[in-house]
């Protein structure tokens, strides 16, 4: 197994446990510490991050890599930072019945850390679903241990690297390696874990964590929908839908993955789509600013449910003139109409540049669709149209909304962010994050006076008054 530790993964989870215990919860200005040096190895090293990434997907932008594994890392950090001693505050709760409180006592919530919280991160954005969790991980007063992906080793390597300079191996650690290092590593009996990936490996997930009763987060995917309302700009709402569709090659587990329009607009969405795939990309191959579909594997997966797609009777709509090179796995964005759930494309998450659209005649029909199917991660609305807008939020359920844009949720550090049934379970970021990573742990304070002598035996007269007055409607 590779790894650059004294001990294999069992011996230091058992050692940072041993150092949480000894330690104790630590201090506001540890955290902080704890964070800031987070933030350095990022901002010191954010060339070397950004050129691993592209090595690793055979292409990436450097721009894009700066933009979301190195500033978006960042940004979580230093928001933890500045609100972490207000996070750690005890919170007061009121006792009940309130009479208790004149008589001296008191309740109140203290945020502990959890202890040791093992991070699974995936291969599209190796960096920013790392630190991003560990943000809340730190700030919470945790120690973690990291399984980052295989499939992109060398940003794997380098964050090994990179930690290692930065932390103590009883305050965070790396561990790399295959399918078999992670199966491991989710079977280790850690005091949290969450994992971020794809639905099918998160059951297996979950059965491993079950035998240690972990409690467990998981950020999944599914087939986020976005729905252009009824007086929704086009040309508007295909600049950000190709966003969304774009970054990364549409290798974001938030990426908009089918678009719902009324049938009358179906054309004039294509022509949007693609005048704004070419602003963005005047030229298509070789183009800098776009990315290469992650390994073979995946390039050959999307290219299967595309020829999957036409077999059955859909058609394909490509969004540039040019075609993309499969040497250098680039595929061209490609929107498909005629499309059916009897199609690969509609029953699996894409994580790719491939967007079908499904037309509809009324806004419930969308909303119907939508409903029929898993919950998903996200949903986008386009419109602004306040009541269709609130019908849409008010029956449909998802992990996280964007309203006139895409991907954006995401972004915003004081909302959580998380999936629900099929696309995960629990949220981070934020005040949400450093909760999730922490214990909530009730205390109450009894007065002085003895007020559970009524409650002890012998009973007489006096509880049978309380409980007259208690049991009644």
């Amino acid at each position: 197994m590779p790894q650059r530790y004294s001990g294999g993964m069992r011996d230091i989870l058992d050692r940072q446990k041993l150092a949480q215990l000894n330690d104790g919860s630590p201090s506001a200005a540890l955290r902080i510490d704890r964070l800031d040096r987070a933030i350095g190895l990022l901002v010191d090293h954010a060339a070397d991050i950004a050129d691993a990434l592209r090595e690793d997907f055979g292409h990436r932008p450097i721009v894009a890599s700066m933009v979301t594994d190195v500033a978006a890392s960042i940004e979580p950090l230093k928001h933890a930072r500045r609100h972490v001693r207000q996070w750690m505050r005890r919170e007061p709760r009121k006792v009940s019945p309130g009479a208790l409180a004149w008589l001296g006592a008191r309740a109140w919530i203290d945020y502990q850390p959890k202890g040791v919280v093992g991070l699974i991160s995936p291969w599209n954005f190796p960096f920013n679903l790392t630190f991003a969790p560990l943000a809340g991980i730190l700030a919470a007063g945790n120690r973690a241990m990291i399984k980052p992906s295989e499939f992109t080793p060398r940003s794997s390597a380098l964050m090994q690297r990179l930690i290692a300079g930065a932390f103590d191996e009883t305050e965070v650690a790396v561990f790399t390696g295959d399918a078999d290092v992670g199966a491991a590593f989710a079977a280790l009996p850690f005091d949290h874990l969450i994992f971020t990936g794809a639905t099918s490996v998160a059951r297996h997930i979950l059965r491993a964590a079950a035998d240690n009763l972990v409690p467990v987060t998981l950020e999944l995917g599914g087939k986020s929908p976005a729905i252009v309302g009824r007086d929704a700009d086009l040309d508007l709402a295909a600049r950000r839908l190709m966003f969304g569709k774009a970054l990364n090659a549409g290798q974001v587990c938030v990426a908009p993955d089918y678009v719902l329009v009324e049938r009358s607009k179906v054309d004039a969405l294509i022509g949007a789509l693609k005048n704004a795939t070419v602003a963005m990309f005047p030229t298509f191959d070789g183009n800098a600013d776009y990315a290469a579909i992650v390994n073979a594997r995946h390039f050959d997966r999307l290219c299967g449910y595309l020829d999957d797609a036409e077999a059955k009777g859909a058609v394909r709509h490509p969004l540039h003139v040019q075609s993309g090179r499969a040497d250098e796995r680039r595929l061209v964005p490609t929107v498909l109409t005629g499309v059916n759930d009897g199609m690969a494309v509609m029953q699996e998450e894409i994580f790719g540049p491939i967007l079908p659209i499904v037309p509809y005649d009324a806004i419930d029909d969308a909303i119907a669709y939508v409903n029929a199917h898993p919950r998903p991660l996200s949903l986008y609305y386009f419109g602004d149209d306040r009541v269709e807008s609130e019908r849409v939020l008010s029956r449909v359920v998802a992990g996280g909304v964007t309203l006139n844009d895409t991907i954006v949720h995401l972004t915003m550090d004081d909302l959580p962010f998380g999936g629900i049934g099929p696309s995960g379970m629990g949220a981070y970021h934020g005040v949400d994050g450093f909760r999730t990573f922490s214990h909530a742990r009730a205390v109450y304070r009894q007065s002085r006076f003895d007020v559970t002598a009524l409650l002890r035996p012998p009973y007489g007269a006096a509880i049978k008054r309380l409980l007259a007055l208690k049991i009644r409607r």
